[in-house]
């Protein structure tokens, strides 16, 4: 037998990415003189800027045959598809620009050289990309009543956003608040004012600033507040329990992710997913993502769930023993029990997808991970005051910091401010690398998507004093 011939040398990163880039990029600019002539604009000639030079050693003969070509796919359709029968009908999408979101930070801090292509929307990731028109409303009768500017925490990295759009946040809550109560049922009426009180359609609209009608944001919403019917009902404040909760979090998985069985049993099942608010929630809310995603986002995003639900249930086995982890352990269940499912649909909410290849590289994945770590840790450091007037103990990571080093509340709960802080500064550094290696307009356009998320996470958070309010630490 001869003997076997030796491995071919892996490329790096950015090896792999340079050659890639520059295909992906040709055909985008080519794309985009084919739009432009179209419309009756003069003739040109694609300029793209050459790929960084990298320097690989050359494979052994007998090395595997280079990658075929990779393609882009067109650009999705101007509108969704239309929705289950029990929807409530969208209105015409009419074209409208689209405002560039601020990026300015309010703490001073060292400049990441390339972070500003990644939060400033130019080139062919914006322009030859976002071909979906951006619908235009009437404007409301009345001011959003949720405009309050709320208090930033003292010390806390983060970005300025504009207030998001009221005429958007108005359709946007109207339409939410319709689903929950029409189609899911989702809550009683003595929830009404928490429902309210939440926010969501500020959330999502402010998180989301290149979605580009109404339906993509309702993409979002949903889901977002699915995702807290299960959270509240299932783990926490209206009526939850770690007991018992990894059974019910399958069965409502089995929403996101159907079961497949014999005739006899698929049927039992099926009348399951109307069994109580969550699972109603949860596979109504897929079904609009589904029609409006590729497989590979539908995908991606049920990976993510199944994630978050292994974080509830390392969080309630820690809450059964009544046990405080580690604080390396506490963020390690974080990186899970996190808002990850929500920037990581921002492609399918902005009408485009981020191929499947691309999403799972190693680096994009530390970018996501990092963007879902940071905003979790904002959201335990917004809501400390809310969860210690709970009743029993509530594990953020300030609490975990106090019980596992030994300090004051106080010093605990700056030190996750710190925490945070260097959580963030990873993530944009992060991003910056990964743009800088991917000239790719899709990366570029979903790197720019996941930072507007963190951004309007905390504007939300900072805003919404209805839920939230500071300690009295400075």
């Amino acid at each position: 037998m001869p003997a076997p011939e030796p491995t071919p040398p892996q490329s790096s990163l950015l090896a792999t990415a340079a050659p890639f880039g520059a295909h992906v990029l040709i055909e985008a600019a080519a794309r985009a003189c084919d739009i432009k002539a179209a419309v009756g604009g003069p003739p040109c000639v694609p300029s793209v800027p050459a790929p960084p030079a990298v320097s690989v050693p050359p494979p052994p003969a007998a090395s595997l045959p280079a990658p075929p070509a990779v393609s882009v796919p067109p650009p999705p359709a101007a509108s969704l598809p239309a929705p289950p029968a029990a929807s409530v009908l969208a209105p015409p999408v009419v074209s409208v620009p689209v405002p560039p979101p601020p990026d300015t930070p309010t703490l001073a801090a060292t400049p990441i050289a390339d972070l500003e292509r990644i939060l400033r929307p130019n080139g062919l990731g914006t322009a030859g990309l976002r071909l979906i028109p951006r619908e235009q409303l009437p404007t409301p009768s009345e001011p959003s009543s949720d405009t309050a500017e709320g208090r930033p925490i003292p010390g806390l990295y983060h970005h300025q956003v504009a207030e998001p759009d009221p005429v958007r946040v108005e359709e946007v809550s109207r339409r939410i608040k319709s689903w929950a109560l029409d189609e899911v049922s989702l809550y009683p009426e003595d929830w009404a004012e928490q429902f309210d009180g939440f926010s969501v359609g500020r959330y999502m609209v402010g998180c989301h600033p290149d979605a580009p009608t109404i339906d993509h944001l309702m993409i979002a919403t949903r889901l977002m507040v699915a995702e807290n019917a299960v959270d509240d009902c299932y783990c926490e404040d209206h009526g939850g329990s770690p007991v018992g909760l990894g059974e019910r979090l399958l069965l409502a998985h089995t929403a996101l992710d159907p079961v497949y069985t014999t005739e006899e049993y698929q049927a039992p099942w099926a009348k399951s997913l109307h069994a109580d608010a969550p699972r109603r929630a949860y596979s109504s809310a897929m079904g609009y993502f589904g029609q409006a995603a590729s497989a590979s986002q539908t995908d991606r995003y049920r990976h993510d769930m199944a994630r978050l639900h292994l974080g509830y249930l390392a969080e309630a086995a820690w809450a059964q023993m009544d046990h405080v982890p580690e604080v390396w352990e506490y963020l390690a269940m974080r990186q899970f029990n996190n808002f990850r499912p929500c920037p990581t649909i921002t492609d399918t909410v902005g009408g485009y997808e981020l191929p499947a290849d691309l999403h799972a590289q190693g680096a994009m994945q530390k970018v996501i991970a990092l963007a879902g770590n940071a905003t979790t840790i904002v959201n335990d450091l917004y809501s400390y005051t809310k969860e210690l007037d709970a009743p029993g103990r509530h594990l953020n990571l300030p609490v975990v910091i106090a019980e596992r080093e030994g300090l004051s509340d106080r010093d605990a709960y700056l030190k996750s401010v710190d925490v945070h802080n260097d959580l963030m500064r990873d993530f944009e550094s992060s991003a910056a690398a990964l743009a800088a290696d991917y000239p790719v307009p899709t990366v570029q356009r979903f790197l720019r998507g996941v930072a507007a998320w963190v951004d309007g996470n905390h504007h939300w958070h900072q805003t919404n004093t209805y839920r939230y309010s500071l300690p009295d630490f400075w």
